[in-house]
């Protein structure tokens, strides 16, 4: 029988990187996964949707940059940027493979299930064969899957996850979204850069809402500026093909009660089912060892990812919110640190960017949470639209918030919706986590003209000290 110190199940963000630290922690590893190395973030979802996202960004900007004096038809042949975009999937995972191999790891092509306490089955997808292997730890990091809504099985050809979105080989005519969270907006702003008639069906009354209208709003006009449609306060109840081969969307209130018409409907080519993802923790073999899970299916765990068992751990989707590949590669180090006897210190803040148009980014606490914890905020704020930068960019919407403490200047967190909001989040983060405070950040010089000065505008305003901005 094999036999390992570690058996990762699962060989996304955070299942690689646990499997290649515990390597580096001199640990024999096995990474286990049911395809390609790197997971859905690297294979379906946050690689080739940004390498899309960027390319659509581009056509839009030559599109629409006649204000600038650049007034340019673009062409777009999409079947050679999906080659593009499948190029950048396979140099990253390639990448990932020679990582593992340099750290010792090795990767098995097929599906694991524990069985017993120590011991694991893998059926070996190349060879159709069942090996078992033994560990003295293992680490579930199967992620999530997307969830689906009834009358909307993926198996049906026009119905599609992330995924299929993403692979499609022409741009539809015509798009309709059923949610409108974070991968819904991501990918009707793409497609409706790409030439789409995009139509999105939310269940509540905006868009992304886990965040707040000041950082939504501006993501709404703009999606709306680009043509997209909203369906909001309604649900998908169901579809039919048409006979001109179209398909036709139905849609009803979901407040019953606001008197509007039992049903609607809309045509479109391909229908995208984004409503959100569960874990998946009902194939790694999980009840023979009566690990706890929560009634939605994720893992529970403790802070360093140790489960009711105490030789298996749990990172990323599978072990709950935020379900984040940033999150389940920082909780996967720190798992395999506690696996190798280390003494880590638990993951700590957290940022979530949304890949719209403006972006959007958001670490620790906004300025309600931080009431509701107790604080007194002071609030600094700088709008792009007085940025030098972002003017020359001919992107002025959106603006920083910082969110500190009026007593002790700690910066307890930040919101951005602007252009770059996935990249200056990190410096919000770096402030958050190292307990930094306004004065920190504004004394650190920024260079000039740059989007990054607006963080440190922030925290002039947060000082009552405007520079380049009036105080609200």
């Amino acid at each position: 029988m094999e036999e390992t110190d570690v058996l990762v199940i699962g060989g996304g963000p955070a299942g690689y990187v646990t499997a290649i630290r515990a390597g580096q922690l001199g640990r024999s590893v096995t990474l286990v996964d049911r395809s390609d190395i790197g997971g859905t973030c690297l294979n379906h979802g946050c690689i080739p949707s940004k390498a899309l996202i960027d390319a659509a960004d581009d056509v839009h900007a030559i599109r629409n940059g006649g204000g600038r004096g650049i007034d340019a038809d673009v062409d777009v042949d999409f079947d050679q940027l999906t080659s593009w975009k499948d190029g950048v999937v396979r140099r990253l995972t390639k990448g990932v493979e020679k990582l593992c191999r340099a750290n010792g790891v090795t990767f098995r092509e097929g599906t694991a299930r524990l069985v017993d306490e120590h011991r694991a089955e893998i059926d070996d997808h190349g060879t159709g064969a069942t090996d078992a292997i033994a560990f003295d730890h293992a680490v579930l990091a199967t992620g999530s899957r997307p969830i689906e809504l009834p009358g909307f099985s993926f198996d049906d050809d026009p119905i599609l996850n992330a995924k299929g979105a993403l692979d499609l080989e022409t741009v539809p005519d015509e798009l309709a979204v059923v949610g409108g969270g974070y991968i819904g907006m991501e990918l009707s702003t793409m497609f409706s850069k790409l030439g789409a008639d995009v139509t999105v069906v939310e269940l509540l009354e905006s868009p992304l809402p886990r965040y707040s209208d000041d950082l939504t709003q501006p993501v709404q006009r703009q999606a709306e500026k680009l043509g997209l449609s909203f369906r909001f306060g309604q649900v998908a109840t169901g579809w039919e093909r048409t006979g001109d081969g179209k398909l036709r969307l139905t849609t009803e209130a979901a407040d019953p009660d606001t008197g509007e018409d039992a049903a609607e409907s809309l045509t479109a080519d391909e229908v995208l089912v984004a409503v959100g993802r569960e874990p998946v923790s009902d194939t790694a073999g999980l009840d023979a060892l009566d690990v706890e899970r929560d009634e939605d299916g994720f893992v529970e765990t403790d802070e360093f990812g140790r489960t009711s068992v105490d030789h298996l751990f749990a990172v990323g989707d599978v072990a709950g919110e935020p379900m984040l590949a940033h999150e389940g590669s920082a909780a996967g180090a720190v798992a395999a640190e506690v696996i190798a006897g280390e003494a880590p210190d638990p993951v700590g803040t957290v940022p979530s960017v949304v890949f719209t148009d403006p972006e959007i980014g958001s670490v620790g606490l906004t300025e309600s949470q931080a009431r509701e914890r107790g604080y007194e905020p002071t609030i600094g704020e700088f709008p792009f639209r007085a940025s030098g930068r972002a003017l020359a960019a001919n992107t002025r919407t959106g603006s920083v918030k910082l969110v500190a403490d009026a007593e002790s200047g700690a910066i307890l967190g930040g919101q951005i919706v602007g252009p770059e909001a996935s990249e200056l989040t990190g410096e919000i983060a770096l402030a958050v986590e190292q307990g930094l405070t306004l004065s920190d950040v504004a004394s650190t010089v920024h260079a000039h003209p740059t989007l990054a000065e607006a963080v440190m505008e922030a925290a002039h305003s947060g000082l009552d000290q405007p520079i380049h901005t009036f105080n609200r």
